[in-house]
């Protein structure tokens, strides 16, 4: 069997709901249909900026459903699984690949701080249950479980792991990667201010945050490193950089739907006990948009 090679920008979208607090199936399938008329290349359903620790396993279902039916075949849609037990995981990739899921990105351990053996037979567990192509979600830094190259070496021999986000907020990590494993995995970069850095080092995409308001131009930017136009990259990049600072954040939901918000392209609904941005916070927020939408360049701007 084949599996896929991802690449490209992969927008880790947000969960759009009603002002009381429900769902909402409409306005996410619009967010999706409008990241895809910009060019995405595929994106993750009910990552951490998805707020999947607030919803419930059948209301990731029916998020992923909303994606698959909104996506339409044309681009992969990945279920992100965040379980707080192998148990629940199983299950849930069990529903999700009843609906027919492309693909999973997956938390080695969330809550409970797993070490390298329990995290790897988590991830084996996970992957043999989906039996469909899977990425490995590390985030050291917000999870504090870390699965370094050596333990990516050894996960090398699970045919169904095609891909590491990585997010250590350590750069070097890229490089140490390649040398150690070289091309046996697709590599994204999930840290939204280290794209440029990412993608100069040879990753392959990127798990977008803001990318979900500005689709169009995150993926300008990975064409024109793809295409070697590092100098013209390294402007978009500059212009979109003080946004991307907001994704590293322990607020990133309430920035980035603020963000969504400005732009016109969602609310800033959420699920408490997350709440709206308020006075210095907000206004911070809003002017470091205003700005990029005043210098937005033209000929990368993403289509309503």
């Amino acid at each position: 069997m084949t599996l896929p090679r991802w690449k490209g920008i992969f927008p880790a979208i947000t969960t759009k709901f009603h002002a009381d607090e429900s769902i909402d199936a409409e306005g996410t399938a619009k967010h999706i249909e409008f990241q895809i008329a910009n060019g995405i290349h595929g994106l993750v359903t009910c990552g951490s900026l998805g707020e999947a620790s607030t919803l419930t396993l059948e209301e990731k279902l029916q998020v992923a459903d909303i994606a698959l039916k909104a996506a339409k075949g044309r681009i992969p849609v990945l279920a992100n699984v965040s379980e707080t037990s192998t148990r629940e995981a199983l299950r849930y990739i069990d529903g999700a690949n009843k609906l027919g899921v492309d693909g999973y990105m997956v938390m080695p351990s969330v809550i409970y701080v797993a070490d390298a053996r329990e995290a790897m037979l988590n991830v084996r567990a996970m992957a043999n249950a989906a039996q469909k192509p899977i990425m490995v979600y590390n985030n050291p830094v917000a999870y504090r479980v870390d699965l370094k190259p050596e333990h990516m070496q050894e996960l090398a021999d699970c045919e169904w792991i095609v891909a590491i986000k990585e997010s250590t907020d350590n750069i070097r990590r890229i490089t140490d990667l390649r040398n150690l494993l070289g091309t046996r995995y697709q590599l994204f970069l999930g840290v939204d201010d280290l794209a440029f850095e990412g993608l100069a080092l040879g990753c392959d995409g990127l798990l977008a945050g803001v990318g979900c308001a500005f689709p169009r131009e995150t993926v300008a930017l990975y064409d024109l490193m793809q295409e070697g136009k590092f100098a013209e990259a390294l402007k978009l990049y500059q212009w979109m950089t003080p946004m991307l600072h907001l994704d590293v954040s322990t607020k990133l939901v309430q920035n980035l739907k603020l963000i969504d918000l400005l732009v016109g392209v969602g609310s800033e609904h959420m699920r408490r006990p997350r709440l709206p941005l308020i006075g210095e916070e907000r206004a911070f927020i809003e002017g470091v948009v205003a700005k990029a939408l005043a210098t937005r360049p033209a000929k990368y701007q993403s289509v309503m």
